[in-house]
């Protein structure tokens, strides 16, 4: 391939969240924990919206997905960085950190149109309530599960491409626990201004717009909740888009922190510490913002848990 012609270096470090040796069996313990944390409550996440009709609606049909979207996202970065931090082992390969990054890309930018297609269902059901079956049906809901995932695959090949394209012959040092654009585009020894060109281009409009339809669906959702005039009404309203709202806050927050704020600005232990949130930490709590903040689901979850107790029992 043409890279490999280009590349010098042909393998990276990760030198990870620090370079203290004191410091890795914290590491270790903690984001074990947390990866396992992940992979628990998603997959009972998904388990419990499958086994239950009731739950077979359009908002946990896209939670569902969500709980998909987590648990991959984390899967890409977390047991890497797991592994290097055991076997003492830094270095990933070229194509390794390619590859890592592709699907890095594809999940994140899932999540965030995910999170905006969520935004509009509840906009339609508080705001458009008798409209809300026709408008959600099955097949739009299809429809928008799938360009959301064939956008962010063909976004994330554009992006991988032009990194491929790059030659990296000064350093092989990522001073990140993954493979991200940002420390990649500092390593490389050739013009990246191209690749700076289509980050703020087409990653921005794929990062704004949804961000743009979440905004403009919770400003109509909080104006309708508004004009309720039952106190009861509007807290029953506002608490089913609440925990989706939580969300939001939390992964978008990070992510704009992260890539729209001037390079001058940039600093590695903070955006170690963002990395962290969205990457980690938001996929390992968004079950359970959901679940402690939903009735429906809670009462799935405690008919699951009177059902897998009773047939330990037997």
């Amino acid at each position: 391939m043409e890279w490999r012609n280009k590349t010098t270096v042909m393998e990276f470090l990760l030198l990870g969240l620090s370079e203290r040796e004191d410091l890795r069996g914290f590491f270790i313990g903690v984001f074990l924990m947390m990866y396992l944390i992940n992979l628990l409550g998603n997959g009972t996440m998904i388990s419990v919206i499958g086994r239950n009709s009731q739950l077979h609606t359009p908002m946990y049909f896209f939670l569902c997905n969500l709980s998909f979207v987590d648990m991959c996202l984390t899967s890409v970065t977390v047991p890497k960085m797991l592994r290097n931090l055991i076997s003492d082992k830094k270095n990933i390969s070229f194509s390794e950190c390619i590859t890592q990054l592709y699907f890095f890309i594809v999940f994140t930018g899932s999540e965030c149109v995910l999170l905006s297609i969520m935004a509009y269902d509840r906009y339609v059901a508080i705001c458009n309530p008798l409209h809300y079956i026709t408008i959600m049906n099955r097949k739009v809901c299809l429809r928008m599960a799938a360009v959301s995932w064939i956008i962010n695959f063909l976004d994330s090949l554009l992006h991988t491409l032009l990194i491929s394209r790059l030659s990296f012959c000064n350093s092989n040092k990522i001073q990140h626990f993954f493979c991200d654009v940002t420390p990649l585009l500092k390593l490389s020894c050739t013009d990246t201004t191209i690749n700076e060109l289509v980050i703020f281009a087409e990653a921005s409009l794929l990062s704004i717009l949804p961000f743009l339809i979440t905004v403009i669906s919770y400003v109509q959702i909080i104006t309708t909740i508004l004009k309720i005039q039952s106190t009861s009404g509007r807290c029953k309203a506002f608490s089913t888009c609440s925990s989706h709202l939580t969300v939001v806050m939390l992964f978008y927050g990070t992510i704009m922190f992260m890539y729209f704020r001037p390079s001058s600005s940039y600093s590695l232990e903070k955006d170690r510490i963002a990395s962290v949130v969205y990457n980690v930490l938001s996929p390992m709590l968004n079950p359970f913002i959901y679940s402690l903040r939903n009735r429906d689901v809670k009462m799935a979850l405690k008919r699951a848990l009177k059902q897998a107790v009773s047939s330990l029992e037997k």
